[in-house]
């Protein structure tokens, strides 16, 4: 069984989400059935692969450990940074262990949602040091990671966010709204993954040609592709995630209305997004500032835009397709920022109806051809133009 995919899963999680709404509507809390469920899905998902589930378990309370260790050290001795640097690496070890093995084709720590356990953990550990989080309790800790709707490919839900939603026993009335909700983002995630998603991917069979126009078509069929099938899976896991008592943030915002590239990605994948813009990018741009790195604030986002991004990539596979999609959205993200900082005739045109046409449809080209470096068909171009 796979989540949110085949007859199987859908029947367990129609079985499973039956109690807890009962549980709702009597005003009860949620947490711990929605902690044994996710227990369950997960033995269920990883049942045929034993080796699977224990290098699962081991993952996880090894992320436990890790993050209730720094705790405590950083209770007792303040905001040491090595220490919280090597809490970090062990953290992020197993996935840089993962993403280093797949180049040699070697499945190691290849484990359930390897990548978004890991950014829950680290985000921890992060605002542990910052002083923002005091506590760890380990039955919250276990619903957080473990939850199960979120599990394998997000969206990445904050922890103190999340907390909210874990110790709130809800209003019928209120809960009564929430599964509404959900039941709507179910339905319309079916459509998008089992219908449009499956559409597209057709398509994009007759875009096999090398010349030019079959590479143009393909990146939009991809592109299309790539976000019904995602777009209608988070919109899966956000409503059984409502229907569960959390209300999981979305992951999509009607990414191809973006007239710019910053607006693109603050519609799209958009927890991870916003996960590397606040882990990430803002790190930079503060250790910039304090190490005097470059001369002006423009220069410093320049240079965090692309190396955000480049590491967005390398997150997404340490291969050449991935590598250049990443530094590629840095550059336009970089010249974007540049852009509007700097010219006279954007801040003359940016609020003109026409000028806001022609960046969206200029935005649009931008974004498909990205598409098309994602999917790895630039890079055989590049190759088959080679010999």
């Amino acid at each position: 069984m796979t989540l949110y995919g085949g007859y199987l899963f859908y029947i367990c999680l129609v079985v499973a989400l039956i109690p807890a709404i009962t549980l709702g509507i009597m005003q009860k809390p949620l947490k711990h059935y929605t902690l044994c469920i996710s227990l369950i899905f997960i033995c269920l998902v990883l049942a045929s692969d034993i080796h699977q589930l224990l290098c699962f378990t081991g993952f996880f309370l090894a992320e436990l450990m890790v993050v209730k260790g720094y705790l405590f050290i950083r209770n007792k001795y303040g905001r040491n940074a090595k220490l919280y640097y090597a809490a970090v690496c062990l953290s992020i070890l197993p996935l840089v262990l993962n993403k280093c093995c797949s180049l040699f084709e070697l499945n190691v720590f290849g484990i359930l949602g390897i990548s978004y356990l890991t950014f829950k953990t680290v985000q921890m550990i992060i605002e542990i040091y910052d002083g923002v989080i005091s506590d760890v309790p380990i039955l919250e800790f276990s619903g957080f990671i473990l939850f199960f709707p979120a599990l394998s490919c997000g969206p990445i839900d904050r922890s103190r966010r999340f907390h909210e939603d874990w110790t709130k026993v809800y209003e019928r009335e209120e809960y009564l709204d929430l599964v509404g909700t959900g039941i709507f983002k179910i339905l319309l995630g079916l459509i998008y993954k089992l219908i449009l998603a499956v559409q597209f991917y057709k398509i994009m069979g007759f875009f096999d040609g090398q010349q030019w126009y079959f590479a143009v078509g393909y990146a939009y069929m991809y592109g299309f592709y790539l976000f019904f099938d995602f777009a209608g899976y988070s919109l899966m896991a956000v409503g059984t995630s409502y229907i569960l008592g959390i209300q999981t943030p979305d992951n999509f915002r009607k990414p191809f209305i973006a007239k710019d590239m910053r607006d693109f990605w603050d519609r799209w994948h958009i927890t991870l997004s916003y996960w590397f813009r606040d882990f990430i990018f803002s790190r930079f741009i503060m250790k910039c500032v304090k190490k005097k790195w470059f001369d002006s604030r423009l220069q410093r986002a320049s240079a965090g835009f692309i190396v955000n991004m480049f590491i967005m990539g390398m997150w997404h596979g340490l291969t050449l397709s991935y590598l250049l999609y990443g530094l590629y959205h840095g550059v336009l993200l970089a010249i974007t920022e540049i852009y509007q900082k700097k010219s006279k005739l954007y801040k003359k045109n940016k609020d003109k109806k026409g000028y806001q046409i022609l960046s969206w449809f200029i935005t649009l080209q931008l974004v498909m051809f990205g598409f098309l470096i994602f999917s790895g068909r630039f890079v055989e171009i590049l190759n088959l133009g080679g010999h």
